[in-house]
């Protein structure tokens, strides 16, 4: 159990936009940050994080909170284990306690595996620096490619010893539960025998963008023949081989800040580049490079450099991962090495400067890299070159941007000497066949819409009770602390006739809503408005003063969501820059009162005319009481002209 004041410490020291740009590249947007969505594939920003009010909003999914939640949400961690990563973020102390037998049986799967994750990483590690074991095999092979030890540190490498089941027997006797080793991959069950899959390998532990052991790649180090070279942990729960980044945990602020990544294949890559100080490389980790894996990238930057070594079979197989990049909206470019070298053995036999100008010098666009690639194998073929040619204006197609489309072509018909108007021509065949080939899919897909949905399904309906209590909790959270002039209405008997009194008085808006509530005993319908209202109404009774921050300190996750997707709805028309478009949206805050007022009143109508509607449903039904309902439905009608009288407008129909 985490203490209340290490919590409230780590409340006050995480910003939200500092711990989400770790993982989104945020851009300024008035006085919010907006960027891509961590958590759908789109190319234009809809996701927002306000610093002022220390939340974040992502429009697309739906999903929103603080920044205990985002990391919750985007790393699956538990409440408890999120505080943990904020505090070391932060590098606030937090008392952890060693978990009992009841306790790691007592976590749900998901955490479980994390958790046997991270006590392998440990072992292996512990293994590589304290036995003579790991020193005299996995030590050494790590020194031998030229590793410091600031770096076996940093990337937590280790080694598995050369037995059956030393990994097994240490899990088992320390309490983690063999059905967990099994589902990581970590210890393989055939009958009644157990072993460990990576023994006799060096370890290298793959990590989420947190930080989080998601799987282990091992390589061996003998020349047995029939064993694989390089092994990865199997699919499961939490590692997918396709959404993962190797060095990404390591990678991803220096790629920010840089505003580039720089892409190889295999974990040695990664590490003596980044031991030789261009820390902004991950890895595909020998995989086909995938969408997921683009995606995570293109969360930090829309800049990426290939790295490819001189074998020209490897650069072919990975042209599809450029086209990848490119339909993902990134501007890719290529750069290769002399023959012979890989980006491991030229960083580590080249210094940082020479390096680093290498790198910069010998990147060219991937139009030119295909062509000079592909034009070698078509020699003078007219054939062979018109197919090269298409290749590459199917690459040109997968481009987004028009701009970029049209310079591609150019330097396509430079490189290739063809008239740039063949070139276009063959853009737009494609482009046409695309078009054709999407709109046959969307047809299939309405066929199959209209006949799953009937006709009562596909009715849009709307909730107006739903929206008008919405906006009642829209109003405490934003303008709940405001004082305004409300007009108030009071029966008065003058001259033995009932006249409307009205008066301006000064209070609170949120002591407006409430009292208005409570006049007409109205309750909130929507039980989670109903428990947000009673929340946010003692939070202001009890606080001498409202902080939005404080509040959502309190609040519980299962509520996290709606209230930052009202908070943040209010601000949406930031993310278009309206204004630069010369539409100019009129701000609530200059008649604060008339908007509460309005709202209420609405709400109160709604309720009146639900209740009308009610009374005439049963009027064919009654025989005795018919001239009693009658004389109901009147006085409703009635206050419901009393209330048009207050809003100053005519009531809308709600049927």
């Amino acid at each position: 159990m985490i203490k209340k004041e290490t919590i409230d410490a780590i409340f006050e020291a995480a910003r939200v936009e500092e711990v989400i740009g770790d993982f989104v590249q945020l851009k300024k947007s008035g006085s919010n940050y907006k960027g891509l969505s961590p958590f759908v594939n789109e190319k234009t920003p809809s996701f927002m994080v306000s610093p002022a009010k220390q939340i974040w909003k992502d429009f697309s999914s739906g999903k929103g909170g603080n920044a205990i939640s985002f990391i919750m949400e985007h790393e699956h961690f538990s409440y408890p284990e999120a505080l943990r990563y904020l505090a070391n973020k932060y590098q606030i102390e937090i008392e952890e306690t060693e978990q009992s037998d009841e306790e790691k049986q007592a976590l749900n799967e998901r955490e479980s595996l994390f958790v046997v994750s991270e006590f392998a990483k440990k072992y292996f590690h512990n293994i590589l620096l304290k036995t003579d074991e790991g020193l005299a095999i996995g030590h050494s092979y790590f020194k031998e490619r030229g590793f410091t030890e600031d770096t076996i540190k940093t990337f937590q490498l280790g080694y598995s010893p050369d037995q059956w089941d030393a990994f097994t027997k240490e899990a088992l006797a320390k309490g983690y539960q063999l059905e967990f080793l099994e589902k990581t991959g970590l210890t393989i069950v055939k009958e009644d025998k157990t072993f460990d899959r990576f023994k006799g390998r060096v370890m290298f532990p793959i990590q989420s963008m947190s930080g989080r052991v998601l799987g282990f790649g091992g390589r061996i180090l003998t020349n047995d023949k029939k064993a694989a070279k390089y092994l990865n942990s199997p699919e499961s729960d939490i590692y997918h081989k396709s959404k993962v980044l190797y060095g990404i945990f390591h990678a991803k602020q220096e790629i920010a800040s840089k505003d580039n990544c720089f892409l190889v294949e295999g974990y040695t890559d990664v590490i003596q580049m980044h031991q030789a100080g261009i820390k902004n490389v991950v890895a595909s980790s020998g995989t086909a490079l995938t969408p997921d894996q683009i995606r995570l990238i293109n969360r930090l930057t829309k800049n990426i450099t290939v790295l490819f070594d001189g074998d020209a079979a490897g650069m072919r197989a990975s042209l599809r991962g450029i086209d990848l990049i490119l339909e993902a909206g990134m501007n890719v470019r290529v750069c290769t090495f002399p023959d012979g070298d890989d980006p491991d053995s030229f960083a580590r036999k080249t210094p940082i400067d020479e390096l680093q100008n290498y790198l910069k010098n010998n990147a060219t666009d991937f139009i030119r890299f295909k062509a000079n690639l592909l034009m070698k194998d078509a020699g003078n073929d007219p054939i062979k070159k018109a197919d090269v040619i298409r290749d590459i204006v199917v690459s040109i197609s997968k481009v987004p941007d028009h701009i970029q489309r049209e310079v591609y072509v150019q330097e396509c018909a430079s490189i290739m000497d063809i008239s740039e108007d063949v070139l276009f021509s063959t853009l737009a065949q494609i482009g046409k066949k695309e078009l054709q080939e999407a709109n046959k899919k969307f047809v299939q897909d309405r066929k199959m819409e209209v006949v799953k949905n009937t006709p009562e399904e596909t009715k849009e309906q709307v909730d107006i009770i739903y929206l008008l209590e919405r906006k009642i909790i829209e109003i405490l959270l934003i303008y709940g602390n405001y004082e305004e002039l409300f007009d108030e209405y009071e029966l008065k008997i003058v001259d033995e006739k009932v006249v409307t009194e009205k008066k301006r008085v000064k209070r609170k808006v949120f002591d407006q809503v409430f009292l208005s509530l409570q006049e007409d005993e109205v309750e909130m319908s929507n039980e989670k408005f109903r428990t947000i209202l009673n929340d946010i109404i003692s939070f202001y009774h009890i606080n001498e003063s409202w902080n939005l921050e404080n509040y959502l300190k309190q609040v519980p996750p299962d509520l996290s969501d709606e209230i930052t997707s009202i908070i943040m709805d209010d601000e949406r028309y930031n993310l278009h820059n309206w204004e630069k478009q010369n539409i100019f949206v009129k701000s609530k805050e200059v008649a604060i009162s008339q908007y509460v007022s309005e709202t209420i009143l609405t709400l109160r109508s709604y309720l009146i005319f639900s209740v009308i509607e009610e009374f005439k449903k049963q009027l064919p039904e009654q025989t005795e009481n018919i001239r009693e309902l009658l004389s109901d439905i009147v006085e409703y009608n009635k206050l419901k002209h009393t209330l048009s009288a207050q809003l100053g407008r005519v009531m809308p129909r709600f049927s």
